[in-house]
């Protein structure tokens, strides 16, 4: 699924929040390169955005469907 750049945002930014809370990252990430990046929660974000392994999804409006 194709996301416009306001969901990339949202999605990275909660998944963010969430690992600066504690939270277990998706993706092996070694010491090494925990240090590259300073232990940045939102770059560890980025990188499982990247890998696809963030789950979070988009509910879109569909057109014409009414409530």
């Amino acid at each position: 699924m194709e996301y416009t750049k306001y969901e990339q945002a949202r999605i990275i930014g909660a998944r963010a929040l969430q690992v600066s809370m504690g939270a277990p990252f998706l993706i092996k990430l070694t010491e090494k390169d925990l240090e590259k990046f300073g232990y940045d929660p939102l770059e560890i974000a980025k990188m499982e955005f990247a890998e696809g392994v963030i789950p979070i999804t988009v509910k879109r409006p569909m057109p014409g469907k009414k409530k």
